[in-house]
Order: C-alpha cells, then sequence, then structure tokens
C-alpha cells in the first residue's frame, strides 16, 4: 500500500465500525456502468458534512488492487450486482486528497509543483522500471507506464477529495486557480490511461462565461443531481428506519432536519446532523455548529438588490424564484442576489427544487442559523419581523 497510489481499504472499513452506518454502496454500481468509456469522468459536489469523503474512500477501497476488500463488501447491496465481481480490487487507484497537498504545500501558487513532485516521487517508487528517466511531469510518465503495462487493460482510477478547496481557501488567487484547472485537464483529457475520475468537493466545477473548464466531466450537484441523487444523503426511508432502531421521533427528526427535496430521490438528510441527534438523544442544531455563522453572513450582507426581501420572504417559510445559470462556481464572482443565493444551495444553507426553480431555507436547524446571522448583521426589520412570527 502506498500514500497516494493504492493506499488501501482503511478508510472505508473505519466507516463500516461506526455505530450508525448507512449502506450507500450501490453507487460503485453506477460507476462500474461509467468505467472505462467516456462517461467515466465524474464530479459529484456536496455540502460539507454529507458524507463525500466516506463516498471517495468506498470507491477506494472496492477499485484498489493492492487490498482484498472482499469481506468489507460481502454483506452490503453492491455485492448483489452483477458487475461486483468484475471490477473488485482490479485496479490501480490514486486516492488524492487536495487539501492536504494545499496545506503541505504552503502556497495556492506552489499547489500544482508540490502536488505533482509528490506523486511522481511515489510513482518512481512503484513503477520506475517502466518510467523513462525523463519524465517530469505526471500525465506524460502515466502514459509512458501504461504503454508499457502488460496488462494494459488495468488502467488507473483516480479518486480526488476536497478538488475545489483552492476555490474556497485561496478565493482571489485566479492565476493558481488556472494554473490547477490546466493540471486537471492535462492528467485527464484525451487520456486512455484513465478508466475512472471521480472527482468530489462542495463547488461545481469552475466556469468561464457558460463553460465548464474541465468540460469533459459529467456534473452531479446540489442543483442537479440526477441519477446520483439518493446518494447524496440520508434518504427520508433510511432516517425512519434510524428513528425506529434508536427510538427516536420520527417526525421532530423531519421538522429539524428535513428539506432537501430532490426529484430523484424526494427528501435528502443531511448525514451528520441524523447520526448526531441519534448518538446525542436531543434534537438541536448539529451541522452549523461545526461552522460560525460569519459563513452565511458574508454572503447575506452581499448589497445585491433584492437579496435582503429574499432572506425575509424565505424566512416567513415561502420560496424564491431563482436563475442558477449566471452562477461562476466559485466564491467570488457575484452579479446578482441569484447568483449569491446558488452559492447558498452549494454551501447546504438552502434548498433547491429544480422542478420549478426556487429556493427554500430546508429546515428549522438552518432556520436557526438564517436568524443569528441576520441579527449580527443588523437587520432590525428582519429581526422584528421574526420576533412577531414568534
Amino acid at each position: 500500500m502506498g500514500i497516494y497510489l493504492n493506499p488501501g481499504n482503511e478508510g472505508f472499513r473505519r466507516a463500516l465500525r461506526s455505530d450508525i452506518y448507512v449502506d450507500k454502496s450501490e453507487l460503485i454500481a453506477y460507476t462500474n456502468t461509467v468505467l472505462d468509456s467516456d462517461r467515466a469522468f465524474l464530479c459529484v459536489s456536496r455540502p460539507r458534512r454529507f458524507g463525500k469523503s466516506m463516498a471517495a474512500n468506498m470507491l477506494c477501497a472496492y477499485y484498489d488492487r493492492s487490498c482484498n476488500s472482499s469481506s468489507l463488501f460481502e454483506q452490503l447491496k453492491i455485492s448483489k450486482a452483477s458487475s461486483y465481481m468484475q471490477h473488485l480490487n482490479q485496479y490501480d487507484v490514486f486516492m488524492l486528497n487536495i487539501q492536504q497537498f494545499l496545506r503541505a504545500a504552503g502556497t495556492a501558487d506552489q499547489l500544482v509543483s508540490y502536488m505533482e513532485g509528490q506523486i511522481l516521487q511515489e510513482v518512481r517508487s512503484v513503477y520506475g522500471k517502466l518510467l523513462p528517466d525523463s519524465a517530469d511531469r505526471l500525465p506524460s510518465a502515466l502514459a509512458a507506464i501504461y504503454a508499457n503495462m502488460e496488462e494494459q487493460n488495468r488502467g488507473f482510477i483516480f479518486i480526488i477529495d476536497e478538488w475545489d478547496c483552492i476555490f474556497r481557501e485561496s478565493q482571489g488567487n485566479s492565476a493558481a486557480q488556472k494554473d490547477y484547472l490546466n493540471f486537471l485537464r492535462d492528467l485527464f483529457k484525451d487520456r486512455v490511461y484513465v478508466k475512472l475520475a471521480y472527482m468530489t468537493g462542495i463547488l461545481p466545477i469552475k466556469k468561464y462565461g457558460t463553460h465548464s473548464a474541465l468540460n469533459i466531466f459529467d456534473e452531479f450537484s446540489m442543483t442537479s443531481p440526477r441519477r446520483l441523487a439518493e446518494y447524496t444523503g440520508f434518504t427520508e426511508q433510511e432516517v425512519r428506519h434510524l428513528c425506529e432502531t434508536y427510538e427516536m421521533d420520527f417526525d421532530e427528526a423531519r421538522y429539524w432536519y428535513d428539506g432537501y427535496h430532490m426529484r430523484n430521490a424526494g427528501s435528502v438528510y443531511n448525514p451528520k446532523s441524523i447520526v448526531d441527534v441519534i448518538h446525542n438523544q436531543q434534537f438541536r442544531s448539529y451541522w452549523t455548529r461545526t461552522e460560525t455563522y460569519e459563513a452565511l453572513k458574508i454572503y447575506i450582507d452581499m448589497n445585491f438588490d433584492g437579496l435582503k426581501d429574499a432572506v425575509i420572504f424565505m424566512l416567513g417559510g415561502r420560496a424564491c424564484k431563482i436563475d442558477t445559470e449566471t452562477f461562476q462556481n466559485d466564491m467570488t464572482t457575484f452579479i446578482s442576489k441569484d447568483d449569491a443565493l446558488t452559492l447558498l444551495v452549494h454551501l447546504g444553507y438552502l434548498s433547491y427544487d429544480e422542478s420549478n426553480d426556487t429556493v427554500c431555507i430546508p429546515n428549522e436547524e438552518v432556520r436557526a442559523e438564517f436568524i443569528r446571522a441576520v441579527k449580527s448583521s443588523g437587520w432590525e426589520e428582519v429581526i422584528r419581523a421574526v420576533e412577531l412570527s414568534r
């Protein structure tokens, strides 16, 4: 097992050891259908604490050829799929956490060179005999290795966690962001060695105008989850089962934590909140306590015409019309209230109904966070309206 190349299955093994585990392994059945095809490039974006890293660890454990994960999956839903045995532990897997690379690099400007150097060093230690001495870029090195592999049909699988952290943590450094996007484009575009690329983060892929910076990727986001909606969080059926198992009031759980409604999955719940309420046996705000209301306050304080009215409207329990198409999938390029509201959808502060293009505050947990942010912003008329509604 390696650090970046074939890191094994311990991350997923730890998840299975948890006393509360909800089986989302059928996600693998979908990734198997697109494996080694033109649709083998997936970007799945969700808010924090929605199980992104767990899904990444699960995929790594399933595909990584350096370990035997059959005992981990034999009782899970994926074991019933026709493709299960065909791809179990059959590939070289790169598991890359971009946030860890960014912190180790020190600055966003050094991210690509540091990351590429670290990965190349490990690739050389594993595939040195197949790698020419002149190879100093990761894409050309992997292309050379693949060309000299005895089993060329094996190829590489890439699982990238926190793919978008440079856009969240280095918001103003557009040069470093473009360098990073160019690196990803060169790594993946028209590369036969890629059997699957699965990226996960909070933001969808950065857009320039109306075009995606990485147009080879099929995107699944909070505004368009499509076939992966049921893997975005816990479904209502799963939450109901957990409440029955642990003797919790399901109606109370629905009041506090329901609200993310998706066309192909119905109601979706934040896994972090559900797990915490079961552990603590007390209904309260859990997810929002992982980040202060200051993060929300920044965006509702933006002086866009109609933004304050929209927040007041939603605090009153109603939904607002929104156009999500102008959002550039970053945290700095805003031209209207719709862009600010769309970002709040991706951050999990708002729920988006794609059937009628509206947003609303999803539940009591998030509504409490909005009220804290509004009070801190000095919106006196809103505070009075909230107090009157109480």
